[in-house]
Formats: structure tokens, C-alpha cells, sequence
């Protein structure tokens, strides 16, 4: 795997620090880019708007970008979506870091299933600028995986792939159905979110479901609105047995993937209890695993008030439903780093896997007062609030990862990870 994210993370190693010492990632609007902050900041308190705190979770590395390294010109590197840099990033780290030259994969039938959503990037395309003739390609959101099998040559199928905040592990479902239907043979999967404009931000302090303080408090009784996220995690996909045989490092094996709809509810975003309920239930049937048996569930956690209360009462019906002491640890990355929107599964993917690398669960943080929307002592759910030791049970840790698109689609996969940690002989 690769990964980016605020708070300077550009590796795994990085990731794992940020998440084990407990901080906030967040950071005032970035400076570099041709955001009007003042305004921003200033009008958010008109017309009944939540107001816009100068926070989020930005990437200090969005304007950063090689692109001889990629043979791209610097002019059409410009017009290309910072989303586009990402992506051609972390494919490529997540090759190296898989022990694949990059080089090798052209010509062979290699997907590439990203996770994207529109951002905002760039001038209007009717507008002429000095970038004109690269702006189709370079913001069009088709091109963010097409951009990664041109670079790398790949030649299996490459699909950009939009559910809204659910992208990203709807891409993970789509390249795991295709790596086990021989479709290719390795597949790099993923989400990327940088934010182009503040759009985002302005339009859910319209809506009021963005958090006022400018800290996003997942499963918290305060919770009261998300924060905006930039980030992006990447991995390659291959068949176990061939993993086994190629001797690759294999950091997880997808025991299921699963996808539903809220078809009709109250409103075009508003989530279903009972569908995501269904998603779990039927996750852990095709896993052939219990509640019981799962060690860890990274949600969705927004900290926006329905959609905590939403997967809270979901979550209680099926992984709280054994024990108390004997369910799953409940956390979410957005608590430290804010909702990374269509790349949000992908980062909540990627922390799971460092977490049981480490052997350690990593706290989710402003939640000092667990939400009362469930009954915490009654059930087998756990909020993760300090960093707690994970152990391996026959040599495996399970985790189970969530993401809900304000599309109506949900996404839910389960993992098992060997235990990958040095064993220490005792000495006699």
C-alpha cells in the first residue's frame, strides 16, 4: 500500500505515527492556494449558514508534483487535477512498496479501480486560458485511473469510480470482483480527494451538518458536523496463492466485499439503518466470520448528528449484538484527519491495516463523552479511546472497514491480517 494525508503523512510509517499519538491533523485553509479565506470566513456567518471555521485536513503536499518523473510537460501537469498527481503518486509507491519495479507491469492485464469524486479544479473549459487543450484530460474524472494505466501501461481494465464518500471502497469491491473473476491478474485500488475550491465547506454550512469548532467528533455526544478532508491510500490486489508464490509482503487477505443501496428514505442523503445493517450482516455471512470474531470496525463516523446516529443503531443491531467485552473495537480516522470524502474508505482501509501491523489500536479522539444514541454497556461494542494493544488470535487479526455515500451506496469489507509482528525467543 501507499498512502498520503494531512499532517505530512506520505508514508505508512508516518500514517501509523500520526494515529498512534493521538493527534489532529487539522490545519487552517492552506495559503497556497486561490481560496478566498477572508471571504470565506466572513460571509459563512450570513443567511443562517454554520459558521465555516478556518480548519481542515489539508495536504501540504497538493501542489507538489515531478512531472519529468512521469514524462508529463509542466504545462499540462498544471491543468491536470492535483487528484491526477495523487493518484500517479501512490500507484506508483504502492507498486515499489509491493516489490514490483513499475516498469514490469506494462503490457500485462493490470487494473486500476480508483475511487474519485468531482472537485472543483481548475477554470471553466469554455473560458480560454493559457492551459487550454490539456483542461479536458486534466479535470476530467475518467482520466484519474486512465492517467494511471497510460504512465504505467497497464492493460486491464481502469475505471474512475464515483459513489460519493462510499468511492473508494466501492472501487476496493469492484477490483476484488475482478481480480477473482481472472479479469486481471493485479490491481491497484484506491481513492484520492484534494479539494480543488472549498466548495464543500460552504455548501454544508449551508445544510448545517458542518462542525462549527472545526473538529470532527465521530460517535462523540458532541458531535455536530463533519470537517473536510484531503488524502489518499493506494493498493495492489492479487490472488493470495499468487501473492504466496511471488513472495510478495501480504498485509491483508479481503475475506469479503460488500455493496448495497438505501433505495427510499426521508431524503436524497439521508442513510438507512436497516440497509446498513443488512451490509454488515451480510459482510460477516460471506466472511464466515461472527460478531465476536472481529476484532476491530473502523465506521464511517462523520460526527455529523444523523449519520452517527444512523450507523450507531446499524452497528449495535450487528456487532453489538453478542457480549459485552466480547464485540469489535469502534473507532474512525476522521477524527484525526476530517472526512477525506470519496477517499475516506480508503484511508479508514489503510489505518487498519497499519493499526494490526502494529499490533495496537489507535484512539479515536474527541470523544470524551461517548454519543447515547446506544447503549454502550449493554452491548458488545467498544469505542477505541486510548491506544490499546491488539492481539493476533490463530495467528490472524480481523477487521472490518465501513464507508456510506450521500449517493445512497454503502460499502462494507472484511479483513484478516496475519500477524506480521517479529516473534522474540526467549532466551534460556
Amino acid at each position: 500500500m501507499a498512502v498520503e494525508g494531512p499532517g505530512d503523512v506520505s508514508t505508512p510509517d508516518e500514517y501509523w505515527s500520526l494515529l498512534s499519538g493521538g493527534r489532529d491533523a487539522l490545519t487552517p485553509f492552506p495559503t497556497d492556494r486561490d481560496w478566498p479565506v477572508a471571504e470565506l470566513l466572513a460571509g459563512s456567518f450570513r443567511d443562517g449558514y454554520t459558521p465555516i471555521s478556518n480548519l481542515g485536513g489539508f495536504l501540504s503536499s497538493a501542489t507538489h508534483f515531478d512531472p519529468g518523473f512521469f514524462g508529463i510537460s509542466p504545462r499540462e501537469a498544471v491543468a491536470m487535477d492535483p487528484q491526477q498527481r495523487l493518484a500517479l503518486r501512490l500507484a506508483w509507491r504502492a507498486v515499489e512498496n509491493s516489490g514490483v519495479n513499475p516498469d514490469d507491469l506494462a503490457g500485462h492485464d493490470v487494473g486500476c479501480y480508483i475511487g474519485a469524486s468531482m472537485l472543483e479544479y481548475g477554470p471553466p473549459m469554455s473560458e480560454y486560458s493559457e492551459h487550454s487543450g490539456h483542461l479536458l484530460t486534466g479535470t476530467s474524472l475518467g482520466v484519474i485511473s486512465g492517467r494511471v494505466a497510460y504512465i504505467l501501461g497497464l492493460e486491464g481494465p481502469a475505471l474512475t469510480i464515483d459513489t460519493s464518500c462510499s468511492s473508494s471502497l466501492t472501487a476496493l469491491h469492484t477490483a476484488v470482483s475482478a481480480v477473482r473473476a481472472g479479469d486481471c491478474d493485479l490491481a491497484l485500488t484506491g481513492g484520492v480527494a484534494v479539494l480543488g475550491a472549498p466548495g464543500y465547506f460552504v455548501e454544508f454550512a449551508k445544510q448545517h451538518a458542518l462542525s462549527a469548532d472545526g473538529r470532527c467528533r465521530p460517535y462523540s455526544a458532541q458531535a455536530g458536523g463533519t470537517v473536510w478532508a484531503e488524502g489518499g491510500a493506494m493498493f495492489l490486489l492479487q490472488r493470495r496463492s499468487a501473492a504466496e508464490r511471488d513472495g510478495r509482503p501480504v498485509l491483508a487477505e479481503v475475506l469479503a466485499c460488500c455493496l448495497n443501496s438505501d433505495g427510499s428514505t426521508p431524503g436524497l442523503t439521508a442513510p438507512s439503518e436497516s440497509a446498513q445493517a443488512r451490509l454488515f450482516q451480510r459482510a460477516m455471512d460471506r466472511a464466515g466470520v461472527a460478531p465476536e470474531d472481529v476484532d476491530v470496525v473502523e465506521g464511517h463516523g462523520t460526527g455529523t448528528r444523523l449519520g452517527d446516529r444512523t450507523e450507531l443503531r446499524s452497528l449495535s443491531a450487528t456487532y453489538g449484538a453478542c457480549a459485552p467485552e466480547r464485540g469489535p473495537v469502534l473507532g474512525s480516522v476522521k477524527s484525526n484527519i476530517g472526512h477525506a470524502q470519496a477517499a475516506a474508505g480508503a484511508m479508514g482501509l489503510a489505518k487498519v491495516l497499519v493499526s494490526a501491523e502494529h499490533g495496537q489500536i489507535p484512539p479515536t479522539l474527541h470523544a470524551e463523552t461517548p454519543s447515547d444514541h446506544i447503549d454502550w454497556d449493554a452491548q458488545g461494542l467498544r469505542l477505541a479511546r486510548t491506544l490499546t494493544d491488539w492481539p493476533a488470535t490463530a495467528g490472524r487479526r480481523i477487521g472490518a472497514v465501513s464507508a456510506f455515500g450521500m449517493s445512497g451506496t454503502n460499502a462494507h469489507t472484511i479483513l484478516a491480517m496475519p500477524d506480521r509482528r517479529p516473534r522474540v525467543e526467549a532466551l534460556c
